[in-house]
């Protein structure tokens, strides 16, 4: 959730992607010319998941000190220097469609990894080749001699025309990993596991150790990863699917093999970044109308509710649970999908994908847990969204879960009945109390005798009104909110059909 790590990744993609789309990749048959391998070591996932267990028997280790102190303390500049030259990408298919980047670590990417090439049942490592990388400056000199460790690795295709290789995925800092459907830009990251998250003992951040890189039948869809992960708290095996396209999709299996009990955990973690929109916008003297890589939390809930929570910047920290049983997916959206939503011709926010998770078997009981982080920068994740499961994670006992991840522009999943489609926030005409404005998409569902109840938990509602707007299909509600002098209000609309089709109901947590 640093400046660094979200600056650098876009500053790193976009050279990377200069230098790969510049030249004529490697082919496959052509491989042989230039193999950055070494040694070769039989290969499983039920030899990866011993591996894992075995060393959540043993004390973590802080790898950290393999990297030499030149990187870890280069400038953001200089590792934007350090890039894949024309050997690179390199092909992981015969048909020559999937194709895969190493990445060199330093800067705030300090953390080693090693990488493998799994072909059948061997895997084959990949080692670093001084020459297959280019030094521009200032990384010409503040990069040291000699070995460079790996920090992670990108995954190519032509998912947007055939005579391209676009980025539509990348693993590379702790378990941070995320993805792209086609004619989308890098948003909001996905995590292989969050650990004591809002603590005040402090966040523990796992971290993948080595990748496994299986290279693709001829004619395949999907690039399978695997990975063993490390933390102080445990280690983990996992089998990651990606299937890139007009949406890309994660298929994410893990098991884990805890060294100690764990209270406070999350399975399947975004973070995103939320600086303001309609909701605060007064708080932002910017010529952009919002800057957002999300929106709001969608949550599709085991007895069928579909809630709408917007996303907030607060004053101080939030942090918010929907209890839920067997849920059918949630997600970090970003709704608002027009270039005039934003105004921002570099940073094209209508153009970051939007990340729902669906559940696979039964996740039992547990939340859906928002923390909204104070930040008045936009290189901040002050967003984080994940399943936190009751049932107790307990030290020497393996943990299995399983979950999809899209990544698109919308949800897979999405309300059959009215959902929300803005929402504005600001004082009332008179400057005496808070008003609220929420529009719905009405499509297919008449705007005629609705009925709106709103709730709240502190203070009272009043001058409830709906109407339709000039904007076709879009049923306005506006409200305000009498506080009576609480500074924090938990708010709850619904809305009744004549039809009897159930809408989205919208959530907020107002604070002064």
């Amino acid at each position: 959730m640093s400046v660094d790590r979200r600056h650098l990744i876009k500053g790193a993609a976009a050279g990377a992607s200069a230098a790969a789309f510049g030249v004529s990749p490697l082919t496959f048959a052509t491989l042989a010319n230039a193999q950055p391998f070494g040694e070769s070591v039989p290969f499983s996932r039920d030899k990866m998941i011993v591996a894992a267990r075995a060393l959540s028997t043993k004390p973590f280790v802080d790898r950290r000190d393999e990297i030499p102190e030149a990187l870890r303390t280069m400038s953001y500049q200089a590792y934007s220097a350090m890039r894949p030259g024309p050997d690179w990408p390199i092909p992981l298919s015969s048909d020559d469609r999937f194709f895969f980047d190493a990445l060199l670590a330093g800067f705030v990417f300090n953390q080693p990894v090693d990488l493998w090439l799994v072909t059948g049942d061997q895997a084959q490592r990949v080692v670093f080749d001084r020459s297959t990388y280019i030094f521009d400056p200032p990384a010409d000199t503040e990069a040291p001699e000699g070995n460079i460790p790996f920090s992670g690795f990108r995954l190519r295709a032509p998912i947007n025309s055939p005579d391209k290789l676009d980025e539509f995925a990348v693993f590379q800092g702790a378990s941070y990993f995320r993805a792209v459907g086609a004619g989308e830009n890098y948003g909001l990251s996905a995590r292989g596991l969050a650990i004591d998250t809002g603590q005040p003992t402090g966040e523990e951040f796992p971290v993948f150790r080595s990748f496994w890189i299986e290279r693709p039948q001829e004619g395949a869809k999907a690039v399978v990863v695997n990975a063993i992960l490390d933390s102080p708290s445990t280690t983990g095996a996992y089998r990651i699917t990606v299937r890139p396209g007009d949406a890309t999709v994660t298929d994410v299996e893990l098991t884990l093999f805890p060294r100690r009990d764990i209270k406070t955990i999350g399975f399947a973690p975004f973070s995103s970044m939320f600086l303001f929109s309609g909701v605060n916008r007064s708080n932002f003297d910017d010529y952009r109308n919002a800057v957002h890589d999300s929106d709001g939390l969608s949550i599709y809930t085991g007895n069928g509710e579909w809630l709408w929570r917007p996303l907030s910047n607060p004053s101080r920290l939030q942090v918010s649970a929907f209890v839920d049983t067997t849920p059918r997916g949630f997600g970090l959206i970003q709704r608002k999908r027009d270039y005039d939503d934003y105004e921002d011709a570099a940073a094209r926010f209508e153009t970051r994908p939007s990340a729902w998770v669906e559940p696979i078997g039964d996740w039992q009981s547990g939340a859906v847990v928002l923390f909204e982080i104070p930040s008045g920068q936009e290189f901040n994740d002050n967003v984080v969204a994940y399943w936190q499961p009751n049932a107790p994670i307990k030290a020497g006992e393996p943990y299995e879960i399983t979950y999809r991840i899209h990544w698109n522009a919308d949800a897979p999943a999405t309300p059959d009945g009215p959902r929300v489609s803005n929402t504005r926030i600001g004082r009332n005409q008179f400057a005496t109390r808070e008003l609220f404005v929420i529009d719905y998409a009405m499509k297919g569902h008449s705007i005629e005798d609705v009925e709106v109840n709103v709730e709240t938990s502190a203070g009272k509602i009043v001058n409830l009104t709906h109407f339709p707007t000039p904007e076709p299909d879009t049923l306005r509600i506006t409200f305000e909110l009498d506080s009576d002098a609480e500074t924090l209000a938990e708010l709850r609309l619904q809305l009744t059909l004549a039809d009897g089709q159930p809408a989205e109901q919208w959530l907020y947590r107002w604070t002064t």
